[in-house]
């Protein structure tokens, strides 16, 4: 297939290039920078220049494609401040690229976040539940209505479906657990908040990547999948392994001082949000095959000096 993919030199989108271009897929890859043109030449994919604000542009590369991966998010304006601008213009991106694809049968796959499921484990048959507007900004579950969306264009004629991903880590992570990492080696502590029984869903990019693939390949119109290799890590487990390798103490901090000690990322570390990938394995024969977030914790590298 001839591959649309935004975000496609991204941490999670340049694994999901190499794993397409492997299984002989051709791969147009978006890309706003020089760099990031750059990197996808080099991986082997087509550049087509553009960002998400390009709508027109989107729209044009999704018609003369095969099929669309969405990857692309604002993730810099998304943790300074402005997470509602962020998740607007991933739903306009989502909107125009269904409109390309309608009636034609061909697959959407869009990215989206694990569901909570309110003290139990989420599956891929939970549906987003809207949160109260004072909360939407710095909540991913605005992210995820937009989900909804891509889900909703199977009546439109369109495959689509929605890979649910918790925390991804591997090697080069700028993400929560590099965040969580930092902020531990910045304040002299690794903290968790409260008594860190709550629990993140976690997955190593590389399975990650090769579910986008079978999504695009196989997954029925309108299916939720779930990007999910750990269930559930305790919070309090991480922190514990994070004070370990920075030698450390690791303390409570109370959900009061919580804001104030982690920031932007006291929401998604206070959360508890279990999830399974039963019916993902089911339908798709997906099977993880990469460390699973704790052995990957322990290799290393997530403890290594930042550069200069």
């Amino acid at each position: 297939m001839r591959v649309f993919v935004t975000g496609a030199s991204g941490w999670i989108g340049s694994p999901v290039t190499s794993e397409l271009i492997g299984a002989g897929h051709q791969v147009v890859g978006l890309a706003r920078s020089d760099a990031s043109a750059a990197a996808l030449a080099k991986a082997g994919a087509e550049v087509r220049r553009g960002t998400l604000d390009d709508l027109d542009g989107l729209r044009e590369a999704a018609a003369a494609s095969d099929g669309v991966i969405h990857l692309a998010f604002k993730h810099d304006i998304a943790f300074s401040g402005d997470f509602q601008g962020a998740a607007d213009a991933d739903r306009r991106a989502v909107e125009v690229l269904g409109e390309a694809l309608s009636g034609s049968g061909r697959p959407f796959v869009v990215a989206s976040g694990t569901p909570r499921a309110l003290g139990r484990v989420a599956t891929e048959e939970d549906r987003h539940v809207p949160v109260p507007a004072a909360a939407a900004e710095s909540d991913p579950e605005t992210r995820s209505a937009t989900g909804e969306l891509a889900l909703s264009l199977a009546a439109r004629g369109v495959r689509s479906s929605i890979v649910r991903l918790p925390i991804n880590h591997g090697e080069g992570d700028p993400g929560f657990l590099a965040t969580l990492v930092g902020t531990a080696r910045a304040k002299g502590v690794s903290a968790y908040i409260g008594d860190g029984t709550n629990r993140w869903p976690a997955v190593h990019r590389l399975d990650s990547a090769h579910l986008f693939r079978l999504a695009l390949e196989k997954a029925p119109a309108g299916s939720a999948l779930h990007s999910v290799a750990d269930e559930g890590v305790p919070i309090r487990d991480i922190a514990e392994v994070i004070g370990r390798h920075l030698d450390v103490p690791v303390v409570s901090v109370s959900p009061e001082d919580a804001g104030a000690h982690f920031t932007w990322l006291a929401d998604f570390l206070a959360a508890d949000f279990p999830a399974s990938s039963t019916l993902t394995r089911e339908l798709l024969g997906w099977e993880p095959t990469q460390p699973r977030l704790m052995e990957d914790l322990e290799k290393g590298h997530y403890f290594r000096e930042p550069a200069a």
